[in-house]
């Protein structure tokens, strides 16, 4: 989900929640759960609404979650940001006006259909980065609508990219000028085996920056 998107998306569940209706948002990890409920959260404490937000993935203690899907049902949980399991066939709500999805193409068919349950007049805003063919389709035929966000976010500064022969001065040079903005970096390496070794040599280049190292092993 693009950042100029994010707003929009509070946005509506914002108008919706301030219509006495709930909001269902699905997202496909665990971690996306719980940064949008950081996020929704930040979003709604500077209005004068009180939102009863909870969240609904594996993370959650089987107390919690019979709670919220209780709370979903009886009409007491305005917004619930989860996995799939939202989908189960346990989880029922009281008055959903708006389900937003986070990247169609991460859930199946199977999952797309169980939205079906749900009641004829709720709103479905699918948000993606990647178009899949069938939803597609779907926009060129005119079933579905389809809208492009053209604007960058507030504030955001243009990604500069350059290429060209790697020395250790140009390096160090790159990096400290990151960290004097108090930013961060990532440095890409393409082998495992040999990761430890740029690691030493990174840290004899930027003495001053503190490394950490992450691959898939």
């Amino acid at each position: 989900m693009s950042a100029t998107a994010r707003p929009r998306l509070r946005c509506a569940a914002f108008n919706a929640i301030q219509d006495g209706k709930q909001v269902v948002m699905i997202v496909w990890t665990t971690m996306l759960v719980k940064l949008h409920v950081e996020t929704f959260t930040e979003h709604f404490a500077g209005f004068p609404v009180h939102l009863h937000l909870r969240a609904l993935s594996r993370i959650q203690t089987a107390k919690e979650a019979r709670a919220t899907i209780k709370g979903l049902e009886g009409g007491g949980v305005d917004m619930v940001i989860g996995t799939k399991r939202i989908l189960s066939e346990s989880v029922n709500f009281k008055y959903v006006a708006l389900v937003i999805i986070d990247e169609e193409q991460r859930f199946g068919v199977e999952h797309m259909d169980a939205l079906k349950k749900l009641k004829t007049s709720v709103e479905i805003l699918v948000m993606t980065a990647t178009l899949i063919p069938r939803t597609l389709e779907m926009a060129v035929a005119g079933i579905r609508e389809i809208s492009t966000p053209e604007t960058p976010p507030e504030d955001r500064h243009p990604i500069l990219i350059f290429v060209g022969p790697c020395s250790d001065k140009q390096v160090g040079a790159a990096i400290r000028r990151e960290l004097l903005r108090e930013g961060q970096v990532f440095f890409a390496h393409y082998r495992v085996s040999s990761i430890n070794r740029v690691v030493a040599q990174l840290a004899e280049i930027v003495s001053e920056a503190r490394i950490a190292v992450a691959h898939g092993q």
